[in-house]
């Protein structure tokens, strides 16, 4: 791979997170294009609304399977490539769909979904086996930026072409995301290959190659010593991954982390909050917001700056500390405004609107970013790319639970409500991580992996 030794490391993790970016763009996008669409195609059933909302979502956890699975043989920076034409042919397929062809822009955003789970389950691995362990934290939060940078430039295109005839407008929404998966293509075309994976594959001069171009020279002969020895250990295991394989005994501690912190991430309810703020807002005020293709913004630009603060403080706090302090404000923020209802009947309804604005800025330097740190960092070698992927996919079937429940539920209950059902999630999402979450900040994988030998969820750990 001599080609890609000239490559800068800032190159290599750049792009190697860029495809966050187009994940960001495509669970952002339908914010603003769903009232073009429905006013140009007359669309009044809920059922097909729903549907070509969710679509991405279905598509999404399929696709973080299948790519985890692809990955552990192919690669992982082949099926970012593969991902990479796949967002293309999605994006297209969804900006030419047919005059009240609603059937074929479901199928279109299904294709897409499939890149976008690719996108969650692979971006995460690559980044965790390319970083070093001191800054494995910064360089995977890298990824969550790349997310929200592409949620929010979503939602800055869907507010410069609201303008534009209706027709027209929500295609081009749906159709540039095109141009992001282009760039991706290109630039990780100039990637190398995991080292990890490139070991497991017998490619040790490769690896090597590729640990010099990343790693001082000093530095690499342990790091290469401990990667061979993981690998020789598992490639004696099965490598054809099951569910009941991740469940093992020598798996199962380091499974059960990942996986539980990848579904509180969703059913803490942030997404409910970014599919629905214009109409939380216009439900709490009793009257639609000025512009409501703005407030997306608002939160955008939130979720921009927590992830840059995430990127500053990652490997300097213990990724459970932030978690709990994260999940215990998260849950506050979302309980709080039902005892201020009921000691002030008459207070400000805005103030949900407050509340839920305090919920997304700690969400966004906390779970957001830690739950793809951990998914990328906590599962062993051997069934990394299947785990990562069932996780991804575990994260997806939770988002798309909330935003199909979260307009049922505020049918039936208050808002307050409501977001005090996703308040007590948050908050046993906190004792989850008390409970079942080893601590992984500056420790390599292998470290990572030793912790879960024959451990169990430990019912008597207390936060330290």
């Amino acid at each position: 791979m001599k080609t890609n030794s000239k490559v800068s490391n800032s190159f290599i993790y750049f792009f190697g997170a860029f495809g966050g970016i187009l994940f960001g763009y495509d669970i952002g996008v339908m914010t603003g294009a769903l009232p073009f669409l429905r006013e140009d195609w007359g669309i009044e059933s809920g059922f097909i609304i729903g549907l070509i909302t969710s679509s991405v979502m279905l598509g999404a956890i399929f696709g973080g399977i299948l790519a985890g699975r692809l990955s552990d043989r192919l690669g992982r920076r082949k099926m970012i490539l593969i991902s990479a034409l796949i967002f293309i042919v999605g994006s297209i397929l969804s900006g030419i769909a047919p005059h009240e062809g609603s059937y074929f822009l479901i199928f279109s955003r299904i294709i897409l979904g499939l890149a976008v789970g690719a996108a969650s389950a692979l971006v995460p691995a690559y980044m965790s086996e390319m970083a070093p362990a001191k800054y494995r934290g910064q360089l995977s939060g890298l990824n969550q930026t790349m997310i929200v940078s592409g949620m929010l430039l979503s939602y800055i295109v869907d507010y410069l072409l609201r303008d534009l005839p209706v027709e027209l407008g929500w295609r081009l929404m749906l159709g540039v995301a095109a141009v992001p998966a282009l760039i991706l293509f290109l630039g990780v075309l100039r990637l190398p290959e995991s080292p990890r994976f490139l070991i497991k594959n017998q490619k040790f001069e490769e690896a090597k190659h590729v640990l010099l171009n990343l790693r001082k020279q000093g530095d690499i002969k342990n790091e290469l010593e401990e990667i061979q020895t993981t690998i020789q250990k598992e490639s004696k295991l099965t490598t054809n991954h099951t569910l009941s394989t991740l469940f093992n005994s020598k798996y199962k501690y380091l499974v059960v982390a990942g996986l539980g912190v990848a579904a509180f991430q969703q059913f803490q309810g942030a997404n409910a909050i970014f599919y629905y703020i214009p109409l939380i807002v216009e439900q709490a005020t009793g009257s639609s917001a000025s512009s409501a293709l703005l407030w997306p913004i608002i939160q955008g630009i939130i979720l921009v700056l927590g992830s840059l603060l995430f990127i500053c403080i990652a490997d300097k706090f213990n990724r459970r500390t932030l978690l709990i302090l994260g999940g215990t404000v998260m849950g506050l923020s979302f309980i709080l405004p039902v005892f201020i209802k009921m000691i002030i009947p008459n207070v400000n309804p805005i103030i949900i609107v407050v509340f839920l604005s305090i919920y997304v800025a700690f969400y966004s330097f906390t779970w957001a970013p830690l739950t793809w740190v951990i998914v990328g960092e906590i599962f062993p070698l051997t069934i990394r790319g299947f785990a990562s992927g069932f996780a991804s996919s575990l994260n997806w079937i939770g988002s798309f639970m909330v935003g199909l429940l979260f307009p049922i539920m505020t049918a039936y209950f208050s808002q307050e409500i409501v977001f005090a059902i996703f308040g007590i999630i948050c908050m046993l999402g906190v004792v989850f991580v008390k409970k079942c979450v080893p601590e992984s900040r500056g420790k390599t994988l292998e470290e990572i992996e030793s912790i879960g030998d024959n451990k169990q969820c430990d019912k008597d750990k207390v936060f330290v």
